[in-house]
């Protein structure tokens, strides 16, 4: 039997993150962290995409004896998650990493890195604190520096794609990550613009987007901006290598019963 709808923490307006599908999630791995006693005593969560902890202090309250093994690669996340679930005290463990370090991090954890994880969850894609931060530059509707990593301490930035790739690797990466239409004349229209000024901002982006996607498309295909912005958050941040990665690892990680769950909102 399932519980009723899992309603959002007092805490949760106050960190700006209602996590989204929290009820189905729990249905979903309940058997397995419940398998011993319906408090979760024993059994490990990993949250391999803890953003700000918004899923995680909903499994949190509902088992009350579970313990959360917390990954992220943004320090500003865990940073805010750590605030957010503190009144859990000793339950909880964070470590920044990406979702494919998920052996490693259990190993500093003190777990085995295979056979040790009752229940895990993946949520894919960007967050919702990174679309609102402008100074990342992932949202498309509000102009900003084009970075898009999600550790923004390290690794390439969008503006590093569009100015130094060739026009076979733009174009590639907006039709693979992207399912762009007019991925081919978006590149060429990105090399001509690179060669008189280099690309530094979202709106400059934007720009060149509406002008090379035809106005029927724009009309019937939604924001122009959405797909190129998708492949470069992809290519940035090597999304689908490191969920190549994750998913043998977070099996392998599972003890024998043991569940996971990966939610995305894409068709890559």
């Amino acid at each position: 039997m399932v519980d009723e709808e899992v309603s959002p923490s007092p805490s949760a307006a106050g960190f700006g993150h209602v996590p989204v599908m929290a009820s189905r999630c729990i249905e979903l791995l309940r058997p397995a962290i419940t398998a011993e006693n319906d408090s979760g005593a024993g059994a490990v969560f990993v949250d391999g995409t803890l953003g700000l902890g918004g899923h995680s202090e909903q499994f949190l309250s509902v088992f009350p004896e579970l313990r959360l093994i917390g990954l992220d690669r943004d320090p500003n996340a865990l940073a805010i998650a750590g605030d957010r679930l503190a009144r859990f005290g000793d339950r909880v463990t964070l470590v920044r990493t990406r979702y494919d370090g998920i052996g490693d991090a259990l190993v500093s954890a003190g777990l085995e890195s295979t056979g040790s994880v009752t229940a895990a969850l993946f949520d894919l894609g960007v967050s919702s604190m990174q679309l609102d931060e402008a100074d990342r530059g992932f949202a498309y509707s509000v102009d900003a520096p084009l970075d898009m990593r999600m550790d923004p301490t390290s690794g390439i930035t969008a503006a590093d794609v569009l100015n130094t790739y060739s026009h076979g690797d733009l174009a590639r990466i907006l039709k693979t990550y992207g399912e762009e239409r007019f991925a081919g004349k978006i590149a060429s229209e990105v090399i001509r613009q690179r060669e008189r000024a280099p690309f530094t901002t979202s709106a400059e982006l934007v720009e060149l987007l509406y002008r090379t996607i035809p106005a029927a498309t724009r009309r019937t295909g939604g924001h122009p901006a959405k797909r190129t912005f998708q492949a470069l958050r992809v290519e940035v941040n090597s999304e689908l290598d490191s969920l190549s990665a994750a998913v043998p690892a977070a099996l392998d990680s599972l003890a024998l019963g043991g569940r996971a769950v990966f939610m995305s909102y894409q068709s890559l």
